[in-house]
């Protein structure tokens, strides 16, 4: 049977170190002229949520073009500070691995879904020399819904149009660490495999409904194992 794998990127593939944050205020100030000293709850959700909750946490009224802006401006930090990234950040212990074992695999198609705007995404997995293994062209970004769940059915037909195969619950898995994520494949139509590489425990995973759950990507060999037996 053939399969997708939807990976998320932060804290499941890769740690930008502080620099993720720290391009987020600058590029929000950029766009909004505001400065901030602090901004929205990032684990799990969207770049759309996360902005448009801290223009609320300013009081700040969005004139109708503020997200376009501040995702040119956002991927625009990231590429001036791929070298500070690469120093600060890291691909996390056994992501290239895996990656690698699953491309390597001809009935594995794997891309992302992620919160994260489209051209910071690439740009990230690019600074970390992951890029090559994913189809990124037909991925799933918070620049194209706000709410996790819906970007699920968004990967599954772009993946049927570029493979020609069917993509349903049964033969679709996110790659996740958070308790988002569980429910993104939960809510969305994809079987979830829990990494407790960010700040979501084993326990919570569990709790959320994810029932393949690792410590890590160390574990190559099992999570392979997952995605294959099932």
């Amino acid at each position: 049977m053939h399969k997708l794998i939807l990976w998320d990127i932060d804290h499941t593939l890769i740690e930008t170190g502080g620099v993720g944050s720290e391009v987020f205020k600058d590029a929000f100030e950029q766009v909004t002229g505001h400065r901030i000293d602090r901004m929205a709850d990032v684990t799990g959700r969207t770049e759309q949520v996360i902005f448009r909750e801290t223009l609320a946490l300013y009081d700040i009224e969005d004139p109708g073009d503020y997200f376009p802006k501040f995702v040119e401006a956002q991927a625009a930090g990231y590429r001036a500070r791929a070298d500070e990234m690469r120093r600060r950040g890291r691909a996390l212990p056994g992501a290239r691995e895996v990656l690698q074992a699953f491309a390597e695999l001809p009935h594995i198609t794997q891309t992302v879904l992620t919160g994260n705007p489209k051209p910071s995404a690439i740009v990230k997995l690019e600074v970390f020399d992951l890029a090559h293994y994913l189809g990124l062209e037909i991925g799933a970004y918070g620049t194209d819904d706000s709410e996790r769940p819906n970007l699920v059915p968004l990967a599954q037909a772009r993946a049927t149009t570029r493979t020609g195969h069917t993509y349903t619950r049964e033969n679709t898995y996110i790659i996740g660490d958070t308790v988002s994520d569980v429910e993104a494949a939960r809510k969305g139509g994809a079987q979830i495999i829990a990494v407790a590489t960010g700040t979501a425990t084993l326990k919570d995973l569990r709790r959320a409904g994810a029932v393949e759950t690792f410590r890590d990507l160390n574990e190559t060999g099992a999570i392979i194992y997952a995605v294959d037996s099932s």
